[in-house]
């Protein structure tokens, strides 16, 4: 795991290139804190900070292959590069070195971009092609590394993160406003857009090549469902049992490899908690977990993480997560998460990185992507629930299945028939419309955009977020099953935009920890896409195949527990004597009228009434966590240097 950075094109001057260079690399330090280089060849630089995992002594990037045609700068991991090592040296192929990074310059080499097919990984990198005068960037299927560019007088930057690019003079740190209601609906901006002007970002599976300055995107992998009519029936699960947990297995074995110790995340839930069981025995080293408890029941999942760590017989540790915590940590954690967030959850997950950076170690395995790929958000099954009552709409009972789905929302349960309708608004959309599973959290997060400018609304116009997102959708994915449907729009957007980013590579990143996810290999991912519906929400279970692969290796008791989703306090960690001083000054009058983003009279009641302790509901909470990380995010980017490009290498 890596930063990477680099251009292409612009006839940029040698002493200005490596000034280009050396201020991106400086930006990507805390991802790589173990080594650093650069190199130029002709009209391409690449750039590489480097934290050491596979490879320790000879694998330093940016690499060439033997004949210096091909140069690589390369962050992540390819899991499988021993098999395709080996593959290789039956091609006639030679290594000099034992990294993974070798394999992946020979790969390209035997097949050029076709190679990637045969990556099981999570990468993002940039390949030049002496040969053919060639640039490749390419990105891994699910989204797990970054990968960002922008065109700046003549000149395409790429990098790991927005660090590295704001870190050269001219190019500046703007918010987008499409970008800002797209957050402010879909929690996460639609690739190619970022939260910033002008700098977009490589979708998950593209890859983009650059020949004589002509430059394309293209997907080079896809996640499909199979027509609603060709899935299978549910059947006799057995079989598909074996298979997904000898899929999982070797997906677990496979993320053990590497030449530092490995850890692994453990929430108390059923995702981690598998992973861990799997992980427990393979570990060369023993395998220690870290988790996050929190003093509020409502969060704290602490007791199960004891059963679990006491059932492996492992070594554990975990962070406390104080309220006073999430409030003084968070302007750091915007600095690198670079994205507007509408929930804390990212900076407890920061904290826990921090952790295990200070324990020595550098890699983890985490349970993230299961929910998307199994079927396990109350999402899923609400969108159930509201098909089922949205075909009798004048059912008194049929909204009271609402009440079930909840148990950590015990307000829920006090509510009429009449007032879970409205709130679920079951009859509210065709059931055939594309964005049904997700309509009444688009609705909820929406409405938070109350708070926004007139300015800013007037430069929004009559952008529809939620029609753009599904005029991206695949041409086949009305075809699909709904719950596939439901699937892809997680999986696709949310799970790249916001849980693998913000709460996944940049907090992780940050602490020099680099985080691995066995359910998203992609041949667990491939395996469950064409799994029937019933076997994933089988009723109103969730990840019914799942639990059934989990048995014997996690206690019943963790298994058939009531779903609790990770959440942290959001804006109640404000609501104490302890609040920062930051808030102040961020959310002053002055600031924001500054900003132009927000309504100065309405953020200023919204923030009174947070720190009195009178907030509550979704709504106002997402604003206000919304609107602070905006500010912070805005301040920040001020701080970059809005020099010319012209003036690069004149010291």
């Amino acid at each position: 795991m890596c930063g990477i950075a680099g251009y292409y094109g612009g006839n940029i001057a040698p002493e200005r290139a490596a000034d280009c260079l050396g201020r991106m690399v400086a930006a990507l330090r805390h991802r790589g804190p173990d080594a650093e280089g650069t190199l130029i060849r002709g009209d391409t630089g690449l750039a590489h900070t480097r934290l050491s995992i596979v490879g320790l002594i000879d694998g330093a990037q940016p690499m060439v292959n033997e004949d210096d045609t091909l140069a690589v700068s390369f962050n992540g991991e390819i899991f499988n590069y021993i098999e395709l090592r080996d593959d290789l040296k039956v091609r006639g192929h030679r290594f000099r070195t034992a990294s993974d990074t070798e394999v992946l310059l020979a790969a390209y080499a035997e097949k050029g971009v076709a190679c990637l097919a045969d990556f099981n990984g999570d990468f993002a990198f940039a390949l030049h092609d002496a040969r053919t005068r060639t640039l490749l960037l390419a990105r891994d299927r699910m989204g797990v590394r970054p990968l960002f560019y922008t065109e700046h007088d003549g000149t395409l930057f790429f990098a790991s993160e927005f660090h590295a690019l704001l870190a050269l003079p001219g190019i500046r740190a703007d918010i987008d406003p499409i970008a800002l209601d797209q957050i402010f609906t879909l929690w996460c901006p639609i690739p190619p857009r970022t939260a910033y002007r002008n700098i977009r970002e490589l979708p998950p599976g593209h890859v983009m090549i650059i020949e004589d300055g002509r430059r394309t995107i293209r997907p080079w992998w896809q996640l499909s469902y199979p027509d609603c009519n060709d899935a299978p029936p549910a059947g006799s699960m057995d079989g598909a049992v074996e298979t997904l947990r000898a899929l999982l297995d070797d997906a677990t074995r496979i993320r053990l490899r590497a030449d530092v110790p490995v850890g692994a995340y453990l929430s108390g839930g059923l995702d981690s908690s598998l992973i861990a069981a799997l992980a427990a025995p393979k570990a060369a080293r023993g395998l220690k977990t870290f988790s996050l408890t929190f003093r509020s029941a409502e969060h704290d999942e602490s007791g199960w993480q004891r059963t679990m760590a006491a059932a492996l017989g492992v070594a554990s540790d975990s962070v406390e997560c104080t309220t006073a915590a999430i409030a003084r940590h968070l302007p750091d954690v915007m600095r690198h998460i670079q994205c507007p967030i509408l929930r804390t959850a990212p900076v407890p997950l920061s904290m826990l990185s921090a952790r295990v950076h200070e324990q020595g170690m550098k890699v983890v395995l985490t349970g993230e992507g299961a929910d998307e790929i199994f079927a396990g958000y109350d999402l899923f099954r609400e969108a159930r629930v509201r098909r089922f009552c949205g075909r009798q709409p004048q059912s008194a009972r049929r909204p009271r299945l609402f009440q079930r789905l909840y148990p950590y929302l015990p307000g829920l349960k006090q509510q009429s028939p009449e007032y879970l309708a409205r709130f679920f608004a079951f009859g509210a959309e065709t059931l055939d419309e594309p964005l049904y599973s997700h309509r009444p959290r688009f609705r909820s997060t929406a409405a938070a955009k109350l708070f926004f400018s007139a300015d800013l609304r007037q430069e929004i116009g009559d952008y529809d977020a939620a029609a753009d997102l599904a005029a991206q959708l695949p041409t086949d994915f009305r075809r699909w099953h709904p719950l596939h449907q439901a699937q892809y729009l997680e999986a696709a957007f949310l799970l790249p935009g916001y849980i693998l980013s913000s709460q996944g590579d940049r907090v992780m990143m940050a602490n020099a920890v680099e985080g691995r996810f066995p359910f998203l290999d992609h041949r667990v991912v491939d395996f469950a896409a064409k799994l029937s519906p019933d076997a994933k929400l089988n009723g109103l279970k969730e990840k019914h195949i799942l639990k059934q692969a989990a048995r014997g290796l996690v206690p019943a008791a963790i298994i058939e527990r009531p779903k609790q989703p990770y959440r942290a306090p959001d804006s109640e960690v404000f609501a104490s004597p302890e609040t920062p001083a930051y808030l102040d000054a961020v959310l002053s009058p002055e600031r924001l009228a500054e900003s132009g983003l927000f309504n100065v009279q309405a953020v200023g009641k919204l923030k009174e009434k947070v720190v009195k302790g009178q907030v509550s509901g979704f709504r106002d909470n997402a604003a206000f966590i919304g609107i602070l990380s905006t500010e912070l995010l805005r301040v920040a980017g001020k701080a970059h240097s809005h020099q010319p490009l012209s003036e690069i290498g004149k010291h």
